[in-house]
């Protein structure tokens, strides 16, 4: 029994926990599920205990090669499902982020040992005596720690930003698996098999040959491990890639669109400004004093031009004054309060962008709502306490299903109408904010935060 112990907690345990900083490390972006906290920690209890029962396992076979092979590919796998139950994501998307972080951890552990057996070969460690684990564990702890900043800035954080917003591609994920199985069973014979080799302790040869082929191992594991980084790398930059080409095909799309939204508006003011002409060439005619009640209604027919909105920020001026004349023509009261002037930080196309979408999104689920007292936006920009916040509200019609914390599109066109919203998101994250939506009482409520950067705004034209 002391042996099982042994082997739970200074090899199984030891690993679990590993692994486990590496995925925190790697998923802290993903979406969570409902109930988040209370998953992680009954996973961890229920892993807790499975592996005390897979400590019983190797010590029986984890002397073989296959053996050692099984109880790192089924934790593997444990870590996995339990991931996959804390986030609400594709299991595609779960595996492949596991799949990054048993990579660095595999990377940073075959590391140590690769810097670890130059100092056993030279004998370094002779003089620590019966204090030789203590300060075993105190270095590679200490390794680890500082190798786990190390690959959060160099591999993890490059790749968690670029995180896909579709499902991962099926054939770069299989190839990735299999070159980390393959990883693990030939670490796992190399282990085994130089173990046997080594005298007084493992990782100190006699032959220098022995050394050698050792040291090459550990060189190749790495180099394997990398192979999968890289594999990852490049999938996310393709899948950014397709992302902004997906991004540019939705924005002519929306031109079009916006081309039709400009003609209705042309063609409203051409209305209004006949309707003007006849009524001043009609006053004119009249004997007399001109009747009030012509008087107000030339007064309504004038009063579009009055809907220009000025918030202090020159390219949001344009587009909600846009807006505002298609709701005017369309029966939609648009209410809206910003502080443009917050906005300096975003790019004149990011900025059109987000609100473009914002309101075109509002502006399709009101359109056809039947009761017009609820064909209402209400979009508010405002800075508080360090923060610019956006709040958009409207009414909508039916029900709205959410994946990734973001409403599904019921339209055939998935691939274009459901990127609006997604679009939206790219934007807030590319500044540093985060979005978030909900639905309550038949209102769909928009809401982004950003922090005010303090540095020198942009100046809009």
């Amino acid at each position: 029994m002391g042996a099982v112990l042994s082997v739970y907690v200074r090899i199984i345990l030891e690993f679990l926990l590993e692994l486990y900083v590496f995925c925190a490390l790697v998923t802290m972006r993903l979406c969570r599920a409902k109930h988040f906290a209370f998953k992680v920690w009954a996973g961890l209890v229920c892993i807790a205990a499975i592996a005390f029962g897979v400590a019983f396992f190797y010590d029986l076979f984890g002397q073989t090669v296959w053996g050692r092979a099984v109880v790192y590919l089924f934790l593997f796998a444990l870590v996995t499902l339990h991931a996959r139950i804390c986030f609400d994501e594709p299991y595609k998307n779960v595996l492949f982020c596991c799949s990054a972080a048993y990579a660095v951890q595999n990377l940073t552990y075959k590391l140590f040992l690769f810097l670890w057996g130059f100092g056993e070969q030279l004998r370094l460690y002779d003089s620590w005596g019966s204090s030789f684990e203590l300060y075993y564990r105190i270095i590679y702890y200490a390794f680890f720690v500082a190798a786990a900043a190390a690959s959060y800035f160099l591999f993890i954080r490059p790749l968690i930003r670029r995180r896909p917003e579709q499902d991962v591609n099926f054939r770069t994920l299989a190839i990735s698996l299999v070159v980390l199985a393959v990883t693990i069973v030939l670490c796992s014979f190399e282990d085994i098999f130089f173990a046997e080799l080594s005298v007084e302790r493992e990782g100190r040869f006699d032959d220098p040959v022995y050394f050698t082929l050792w040291q090459t191992g550990n060189v190749f594991s790495v180099v394997c491990c990398a192979v999968v980084l890289l594999l990852i790398s490049r999938t996310l930059e393709r899948s950014e890639l397709e992302h902004e080409v997906q991004y540019l095909q939705y924005e002519v799309r929306q031109r079009a669109q916006q081309y039709e939204i400009s003609k209705d508006t042309i063609d409203l003011i051409n209305v209004k400004c006949h309707d003007i002409k006849y009524k001043i060439g009609a006053l004119l005619a009249q004997k007399g004093v001109p009747d009030a009640a012509d008087v107000s209604d030339l007064y309504e027919s004038i009063s579009i031009y009055d809907t220009k909105v000025e918030t202090g920020n020159g390219m949001l001026d344009v587009l909600l004054t846009e807006k505002s004349l298609y709701c005017e023509q369309n029966g939609i009261i648009f209410s809206c309060m910003a502080q443009g002037d917050k906005l300096g930080f975003l790019s004149d196309g990011d900025l059109y962008c987000l609100f473009g979408n914002i309101i075109d999104n509002a502006l399709e689920a009101v359109r056809g709502l039947p009761e017009k007292e609820k064909r209402v936006i209400n979009l508010v920009v405002k800075a508080k306490n360090g923060l610019l916040l956006i709040q958009e509200e409207n009414y909508f019609a039916g029900e709205l299903q959410f994946r990734d914390g973001l409403p599904v599109t019921t339209k055939e066109d998935k691939n274009y109408h459901g990127f609006g919203t997604r679009s939206i998101r790219m934007i807030a994250h590319k500044y540093g904010g985060e979005l978030s939506t909900s639905v309550q009482g038949g209102i769909f409520r928009l809401n982004i935060a950003f922090g005010i950067p303090s540095g020198p705004k942009k100046q809009n034209k």
